[in-house]
């Protein structure tokens, strides 16, 4: 009686090696994606964080404009997407020019010290970044409104570049895309600011 010999022929070794690798590229594909999703995801909320922070930032410090210390209005500038005024930013009793625009997809502001005798403006800025992967291109980033503002809905929002003196409350709205790559995923985050020093109805 002939006894069959046990073990794997050549063909069904290389079938075995071959769903073995299948299968651990499928799981290595599964665990890649899994990881690149979550550091997305990761990124995101940080940057959304940041974002939220630069928008929490020029609320107050738009809410706390006043009259530079050479005299110079509250308000300098009110385009769509670049603001300047006058405000103490940093508690010091002295009131520096503060400058907001929009460069390429960072929101940045920008910082002049007051110097000199009698005080000017006329130092470097100091410039830093606020915001990343802001794509409001077609939204303006802030939009103007005067004291008669939410009841007059005629002549709000203003139109740019805004009347400095009508000027009593900003919206700060921010379009941001965290992978402009693929197709767009807004995050939108706004904010009113109501500037106090140029209250009308005390």
């Amino acid at each position: 009686m002939i006894k069959m010999k046990n073990g794997f022929t050549l063909i069904e070794t290389v079938i075995v090696i071959g769903v073995f690798v299948l299968v651990i590229g499928v799981i290595l594909s599964f665990v890649f994606y899994f990881y690149k999703t979550e550091r997305f995801a990761l990124g995101a909320a940080v940057a959304i964080d940041e974002t939220r922070k630069g928008l929490d930032t020029a609320v107050k410090e738009i809410r706390q404009a006043r009259e530079s210390e050479a005299g110079n209005f509250t308000l300098e500038q009110a385009d769509d997407y670049e603001l300047v005024f006058y405000s103490n930013i940093d508690g010091d009793n002295r009131v520096e020019r503060v400058h907001y625009f929009l460069d390429g997809t960072d929101f940045k502001k920008g910082v002049v010290e007051p110097s000199g005798v009698p005080v000017n403006y006329s130092g470097a800025e100091t410039v830093k970044t606020l915001a990343q992967y802001v794509v409001s291109s077609t939204t303006p980033i802030f939009t103007y409104y005067n004291g008669d503002w939410p009841v007059d809905t005629v002549n709000n929002p203003l139109s740019t570049p805004a009347n400095l003196t009508e000027t009593k409350m900003i919206l700060i709205k921010f379009q941001v895309d965290l992978n402009p790559i693929s197709a767009p995923e807004l995050y939108e985050l706004e904010a009113f600011s109501q500037i106090r020093n140029l209250k009308e109805n005390l």
